[in-house]
Order: structure tokens, then sequence, then C-alpha cells
């Protein structure tokens, strides 16, 4: 009889940018990842995974991955590369890096790195020890929340907010720009479960998404007026006499000046901006701030246009004004990151950074590689990781070009050769999370996931930690944290004396691969019932006095240094898109539809995009188009089209239907270049200008025309 081979199980957490955070059991057999499963033990993951992550196995078998160090031997681009060692690669780096530094200065040296991985041991932040052990320039890490988190921390302080568990006991739930079936799904059941419950489920977003298709109520808003739409909802509650006055008065500052500031903003003068009807706008406040508890989450979304991070100061006051706070699954929720007990400048060691040295922002890649930042140094050397960036930054023709510099030394660490990675001098391969130690946080719920080496990576690929330990090794660097394991790494960034790890250690990790931080129980936590928020006059700021902008420390390695500083208007409020007709009709004459770029439902940002299976599941890529805009260009259902403007164009197959207003076009994010129809994807034509506050993205505030391809 033959005996089958016994099977060991290892903790997960999955590793990607998703505010679930996933609890998993790895299962090995014979030394191989033969199957991923959610964890059922895992309050919030019970024992699902979602569609990108349910054959997460064969992810880390895929014969296309990198799996040796690679030099280029042909021109930047034509994926020409020669194996090397592991020896060769990192003596090349340093090599080079010594010549850069003895010529330009170690600022001409740049990191840059986002949420392919959280882990604080191998993910976006696990290169910043290094690099600011080395001088480098600081890279400035704002694609998501940093708008919101600005908004947020000046707002309301930095407080995790409500629980997403306590969402059972809301009976009026608002899901504002977040499509949480495609990107929060192991919220979902929460607030399925409180609408079985009787609650009203309303969703606010620019189109029928699949969340708004499963709501009671779908709200949509023109692009880019949700700052105008949240200003009249307060004109409303005011109006209305439906404000909490004992709470106002007693946790809030400023709310004179916010219903001088509100009063314009007359239900009938909203519809004219976001064509939301005034009946809606009244309704909606009536029921806000009558139905309790009433709760809102916000999506990333939110802050991608001009006016972001005003917008959410608007909703951040919405709930203070009506004592949703007072309830139990009643407030808000951005993200639970504030409440996490991570020593931050442990995992960044913002405290080597020299001042004066300067930030460059992500999402100003192309203009950093270009010549249009006229830095000095100029940037001669990138090292990229935990990103794809000529996938996911805006502006990605522009990066390409400064990629080709042949003066540009670029080493990329990455599981597959990405449409960035082929512009590389030196490729490293990286394993992946069933490969290496890691421990998790959460933006979207209040558990520390532990994340089990269960396999050795394949052929010569190394944890990303390794790599900064060889680096670190190269440049002949002491420090005690670059000859920390991974395990004393991963006890290392968390706060153990701190009350809500509740006297928990390691061991309590490796025994149940989690732990929830102590915020208190879902069925009783009313975190703000007596205000007590931590900000400086412990109540909700609805006005500010000489705020100046700021990006938040954990997404610029905890650096104070070279920060926006530009005055914030005391009041939220309603500032227009910049690419709009009312704003630019210039060039709205030109490119008349505003384009949005949600998430993809089969990818997570450009990860799983290179996989057919993937991309059967996903289609490819699409280009959402109103009947009546689709009618105006002669475009049928199926056609290719081109969608362009004057900073680039990408190819996709027109749906045509009434799930998006007239004058939009909606084509999901996550497509590589290199696999699309044309050359290009959605973010060829994204702005890299920055939303108002925390240097945040616009992916939403962008015009384009859309054509037949014949």
């Amino acid at each position: 009889m033959n005996e089958q081979p016994a099977r060991k199980t290892f903790f997960g957490a999955c590793p990607h940018d998703c505010p679930d955070t996933c609890a998993m059991i790895y299962e090995v057999e014979d030394g191989r990842l033969v199957e991923v499963r959610g964890n059922k033990e895992h309050p919030m993951t019970r024992g699902g995974l979602c569609v990108k992550l349910k054959d997460f196995h064969d992810h880390h078998a895929n014969p296309d991955r990198l799996l040796y160090p690679l030099r280029r031997i042909g021109p930047k681009g034509s994926r020409q590369f020669a194996r090397i060692s592991w020896d060769e690669a990192i003596a090349e780096i340093g090599g080079r890096w010594r010549e850069i530094i003895a010529t330009y200065g170690s600022q001409a040296i740049m990191p840059y790195s986002y949420l392919g991985n959280m882990g604080l041991v191998q993910g976006i932040n696990s290169g910043d020890p290094f690099f600011n052990r080395l001088g480098s320039t600081v890279n400035e890490k704002t694609f998501c929340a940093s708008g919101s988190s600005t908004a947020w921390l000046l707002t309301v302080g930095p407080t995790g907010g409500v629980d997403p568990e306590s969402f059972v006991h809301s009976k009026y739930i608002v899901i504002w720009a977040c499509n949480s079936i495609s990107t929060n799904l192991h919220h979902w059941p929460f607030v399925l479960e409180a609408q079985k419950s009787g609650a009203k489920v309303v969703v606010i977003d620019t189109f029928r998404s699949r969340t708004a298709k499963a709501a009671d109520w779908h709200i949509c808003p023109r692009p880019g007026t949700d700052g105008a739409l949240a200003m009249g909802i307060i004109n409303a509650i005011i109006d209305q006499g439906l404000i909490d006055r004992d709470y106002v008065a007693q946790h809030t500052c400023g709310f004179e000046a916010l219903k001088a500031r509100a009063a314009e903003f007359t239900p009938d003068y909203v519809e004219k901006i976001t064509g939301v009807k005034a009946s809606d706008v009244t309704t909606f406040a009536h029921e806000f701030a009558t139905i309790q508890p009433s709760v809102i989450r916000i999506g990333v979304a939110l802050e991608r246009h001009a006016g972001g991070g005003q917008t959410i100061r608007a909703v951040c006051a919405l709930p203070a004004l009506v004592g949703s706070w007072r309830h139990v699954g009643g407030g808000l929720l951005q993200m639970p990151l504030w409440d996490f007990p991570v020593d931050w400048m442990k995992v960044s060691r913002g405290d080597w950074i020299k001042p004066g040295t300067r930030a460059i922002n992500n999402l100003k890649l192309g203009a950093a590689l270009t010549g249009e930042m006229q830095l000095d140094p100029p940037l001669k050397s990138l090292f990229v990781f935990c990103t794809n960036p000529v996938s996911q930054a805006p502006e990605t023709n522009k990066i390409v070009k400064g990629l080709q510099r042949e003066d540009l030394f670029t080493v990329v660490a990455e599981h597959f050769l990405t449409d960035t990675a082929k512009y590389a001098d030196i490729v490293l391969p990286a394993a992946m999370a069933g490969e290496a130690e890691d421990m998790m946080w959460s933006w979207g719920h209040f558990y520390f996931t532990y994340n089990q080496k269960a396999v050795d990576p394949p052929g010569e690929c190394k944890p990303t930690s390794e790599m900064w330990r060889l680096l670190a090794k190269e440049m002949s660097f002491d420090d005690s944290v670059f000859k920390m394991t991974d395990s004393e790494l991963a006890a290392h960034y968390i706060n153990w004396d701190d009350p809500k790890m509740a006297g928990v250690d390691m061991e309590h990790f490796k025994t149940y691969g989690y732990f929830k931080i102590d915020v208190g129980s879902a069925d009783t936590r009313a975190p703000h019932k007596d205000g007590k928020f931590p900000t400086p006059s412990g109540k909700v700021e609805f006005l500010l006095h000489d705020a100046k902008n700021f990006v938040a420390g954990p997404f610029r390695a905890m650096y104070e240094g070279d920060q926006d500083g530009s005055p914030i208007d005391p009041l939220p409020g309603y500032v227009p898109n910049r690419e709009a007709p009312e704003t630019n009709p210039e060039r709205a004459e030109r490119y008349p539809l505003n384009i949005i770029s949600p998430k993809s439902h089969g990818f997570l940002n450009s990860c799983y995009a290179n996989e057919k299976h993937k991309i059967k599941g996903q289609g490819e890529q699409f280009v959402l188009i109103s009947p009546k805009d689709a009618a105006l260009r002669s475009i049928r259902e199926g056609d290719p089209v081109r969608v362009f403007n004057d900073r680039g164009d990408f190819e996709g197959v027109a749906k045509v239907t009434d799930d998006v207003n007239a004058g939009i076009v909606v084509a999901t994010l996550g497509y590589w270049r290199s696999l699309n129809r044309s050359d290009g994807s959605v973010n060829s034509i994204s702005s890299d200008a920055l939303c108002g506050l925390g240097r945040a993205p616009t992916f939403s505030d962008n015009l384009v025309q859309v054509v037949r391809v014949n």
C-alpha cells in the first residue's frame, strides 16, 4: 500500500495591498507548497480567499518566475539579460553606487517602493533603514490614503475609528468611493449581516460598481464632486435641525464657521454641481442623522481628485454633527493603521536621515527621471522593489522615457520580468510570501497577522530582507538592524509593552497565527462615545488654525524634513476638478470624457495581470462607456477603442453600458502595457498632479477622448 506523504501546515498572511489582510494556511507536502486556503479561525477571513488569492500556491510555482539574478546585455527595455551570481550582482550594485556617491553624492540614489508587499519585514518600508543609512533621497510613498490620512489626522486625529466588525450593529451604512465586493470582500459579510437585520446600505460612487448594484440605494455624483455633495449634506442636516447639539457643543470645534461655509451649498446648488437630485441630498441627510447608528466607510478613491483632501475633511464632519460616534457601529472608518502599536521609527530608522535631505514623491517619478524637476544632484540610480511603476504610477510614458536613460543605473527586485523590470540593469529575484517570514498590520481591520516561512524559495530567489543584509555588508554598514534575522525583525518592530498588545508575545503568533489588538470588543466598541479624540483639542476639529500641508510619517520613512508646508484652508469645502469643463473648457473641448480607473476585480494592482487564467477571468482591458457617448462615436459593444489625451494612450474593448453616465468612461487598473492591445495602459493618460492634501494622486481627475479603432 502506498502511504500518502504527511502534509505540514504553516500560518500565512496575505501580503497584498488590500484592507482584508487575510489570514491563510499554507499546506506543504514533500517540501512543496501544494495548497493555500483561508484560515477558518480568523474572524475576518473566515476561511475564504478572494479570486486573486484562491490559487496562491500555483502563483508561487508559476513557470515564468525570475529565479536568478540577471544583468542587462541588450538595449534598455529589450528584455535581453544574462544570468549572473548573487555575488556578482551585489558587487556590481555596490561598485556603481560608490562611483555615484563619489561623483554626485548619495542623494543621487533613490529607492522606490510601495505595497506590492505590506509586510513589516519584507514590504514597502523594509528598505528604509538601508537607504536612510546610505543617505539616499527619501522616497515619499503616497499612492493610496495619504490625502485621506492628512485630512483624517487633522480632523479626528490618529484614531482607528469604527471596528469593521462593529458594522453588524449599524442601521445605516454608507460605503463612499469603495467597491467592497472587489476590493474589501471580507468586510462585505458584516455589511450583509446588518442589511439582513434591517440596515439600509447606501453606496456613493461615480459608476454602478458591483457593490453599488448590491446596495439599497446608489447615489452617483459626477467625478470629483463628492466635496460639494458632502457640504450639501452638512447644509441639509443643519437646515433640517438634525444636528446632535449636545455632541457638537461638547466634542467639536468650529461649528459656527462650518455652518457659514456650508450655507451656500443648498440642495439645488449641489444638484447643479454633482448631478445628484436636490431631494436625494435632503433625504440622505435626514436618514443619516435619524437612523442610528449610522456609519461611513470611505475608500481610497475619495481622495483621487484635486479637492480630495477637502472632501474627506467634510465627510469626517458628518458623524460628529449627528452624534453617530455615540453608538457601537456608528461613526467613520478610514483605516485602523493609527491604532496599531508598530514602532514606525524602528521600521524606517528615520532618525538616520540627515537634515536637508530631499524627498521625492512616488507619483512624480517621471518628472524626476526626465529632468523636468531640475534636480541637483540628478537621480543616477533607482532601486525598485514591491511595486511596478510602469503600470501603477501616473504619466507612465514619461517614466518609460526616464528609465531608458543610459546614465541611470536601475535595480529591480521582482517575481517576474514586469514592464518596469525590463528596463533594469540588474534584476534580483525576490521570494514570495510563502517563502519568507513576515508580520502584517492591516489597513482594514485590527488584526496583526503572522506569516511563517513554509517552503524554501525556488532557484536563487531571496527574501527582500536578505537583500538589505547583503547590500549592508557590501557597503560596510555594521548596524545591528542589518544583522537581525527575519524572526527578530518581526518582533523588533512591535511595541509589546503597549496595552493594546495585552501581554502577548511572539509565541502567541506562532501558536495562533494572528492577534486582534485590544481596542475593545466589536460588540461594545464606541471609541468616541464621549469624544476624547486624539487631536490637540480632544475634539473633532472642523476649524483649523494655521495648519500646514503634510504627508504622514509612515508614508515617508518618518522623515519630518522637506514637507509640503503650504497653508491649508481653515475649513473643509469643495474644490473642483482641475480637468473639467468648468475649470478647463479648452482642454474639455479636445478631451470631453472624464475617466475613472478603479482597481480590477481579478487583479491586485498589477499582480496576477500576467497570468493567463487571471486575465481570462478579468477579461482583457475594457472601457465602460455610456450608450449616448458610444453612439456619438459610432462605437458598438465589443469594438476595439483607443483612449487618449496629450499624455498618452491605450487601447481596450468597448463595453456599452448604463453602468456609467454620459461624460464618463471607466477602465480598470493593473493591466500590463506589454500584454495589452497596444503598448499602453490606463496610467498612460493619468496626470501626476497632486491632490490638495497629503500629496495624494489625482487618478480620477483626468480628461480623455475615445475613438473606435478601425
